[in-house]
């Protein structure tokens, strides 16, 4: 992994602003780190790839949405009912 990635997790403290949602409702933003993190995840998996670059994902929508959401939405990956595409 660069160093330059690994310098920005180090020092992580909460989400940046991401010029994408510039709104102050974040959930979108939420949502959609959520769904990176598990594409992240996938196809570094299936490369054989370390996935450790797929934390920065994990930590931004650990910040931005509510636990409820992520367990829900963790339940739903294994039940197969999940309405994202990964």
């Amino acid at each position: 992994m660069s160093d330059v990635i690994e310098e920005k997790i180090k020092n992580y403290r909460t989400a940046p602003f991401d010029a994408r949602f510039p709104n102050t409702n974040q959930t979108r933003n939420c949502f959609q780190n959520y769904l990176d993190f598990h594409r992240c995840n996938k196809a570094l998996s299936d490369k054989g790839q370390d996935v450790a670059p797929c934390d920065w994902y994990q930590r931004v929508y650990k910040s931005l949405c509510p636990m409820s959401w992520v367990s829900k939405w963790d339940d739903q990956i294994g039940d197969g009912s999940f309405a994202g595409r990964i």
